[in-house]
C-alpha cells in the first residue's frame, strides 16, 4: 500500500468524508547526472553568496522576492505557510459542473483519493452520485504551502482530485498565429474527413502506447557502454506539401484497412 501525500475530510454541505491523498502518475524518464567532461568526475552545485565571494551553508539561506533590481524581501517558512490559508485538513466543495464544461487544459497534475478511516461508506455514497450525475466537484485545499482549488470526479467507484490551472494561468488562443482560412471545405472533403475519422477510431488502452524515446536513449546508453561508437540517424527527407486536400484523404481512406 503506497503512503498517501496527504490526510483529510472533504465537505459537501452538511456531508463530511475522510479521505487520503496518492500520487497517481510516477515519472519514467531517464535521469542524467551532471558530470564533468574531461575526468566523468561528478557536477557539485554549492551555495554561493556573490557578494561575500565565498560558499555558506544551508542554515544561511533564505526565500528572497525580488521587489526592485538586486533588491530582495525576505519570507521565512511560517510566514509562506501563514499565506497558504487556513483549509489545511479540508477540502471544501463549492460546486458541481458538468465534466464536459471543463476544458482539458485546466487540468493540472492528478491524484487518487481514497477512503479514510471510518470514511468508507460516505465515501462509496459521493463516488456514486458523482459518477451518476457525471459531475466534476470544485473546491479548495491546501497543499505543499499553497491553496489549490481542485475538481474531483469519480470513475469505477473510485475519486480522482485534479489540480485545476487558474484561468490567468491559461494563455490566450488568441495569441496563436492562425487566420481561418477564407475557403470553406467542401461538403465532399467534410464527408470524406468524417470517413477518415470513423474508421480510425478505437477504444482507448493506455497499455498499447510505450515511450519509445526512453526506449531507444537506454539502448544508445547500453551500446555506449560496450564501446559502440553512435552515429546521428539522416534526417528524414521532406515531405511534399499536399495541395490536394481531397486527393490526400482519398489516398488515406484508400490505405486504410
Amino acid at each position: 500500500m503506497p503512503r498517501s501525500l496527504w490526510n483529510g475530510t472533504l465537505t459537501l454541505g452538511l456531508i463530511h468524508v475522510p479521505v487520503k491523498l496518492y500520487s497517481a502518475t510516477r515519472s519514467k524518464a531517464v535521469s542524467f547526472k551532471e558530470v564533468h567532461a574531461k575526468d566523468g568526475s561528478a557536477v557539485q552545485h554549492r551555495r554561493f553568496c556573490a557578494k561575500e565571494d565565498r560558499e555558506i551553508p544551508y542554515e544561511e539561506v533564505a526565500k528572497g522576492f525580488e521587489v526592485a533590481p538586486d533588491e530582495y524581501v525576505l519570507v521565512d517558512k511560517d510566514e509562506v505557510k501563514a499565506a497558504a490559508g487556513s483549509r489545511t485538513r479540508v477540502i471544501d466543495l463549492e460546486e458541481l459542473v458538468p465534466a464536459a464544461d471543463i476544458d482539458p487544459v485546466h487540468y493540472g497534475k492528478t491524484y487518487w483519493l481514497g477512503p479514510g478511516d471510518g470514511g468508507e461508506d460516505a465515501y462509496r455514497l459521493l463516488a456514486r452520485a458523482l459518477e451518476d450525475a457525471g459531475r466534476v466537484a470544485i473546491g479548495r485545499f491546501t497543499f505543499h504551502d499553497r491553496e489549490r482549488v481542485a475538481g474531483i470526479r469519480a470513475r469505477d467507484g473510485l475519486l480522482r482530485l485534479h489540480t485545476l490551472r487558474l484561468a490567468e494561468e491559461v494563455r490566450d488562443p488568441g495569441e496563436v498565429d492562425y487566420e481561418p482560412s477564407r475557403k470553406a471545405p467542401s461538403d465532399r472533403e467534410v464527408e470524406m474527413a468524417g470517413r477518415l475519422v470513423e474508421s480510425l477510431h478505437e477504444d482507448f488502452d493506455p497499455s498499447k502506447y510505450r515511450d519509445e524515446h526512453r526506449e531507444a536513449v537506454l539502448e544508445v546508453v547500453e551500446r555506449k557502454a560496450k564501446g559502440e561508437e553512435i552515429e546521428a540517424p539522416a534526417p528524414p527527407e521532406p515531405q511534399e506539401d499536399g495541395d490536394d486536400l481531397l486527393a490526400a484523404l482519398e489516398a488515406s481512406l484508400g490505405g486504410k484497412k
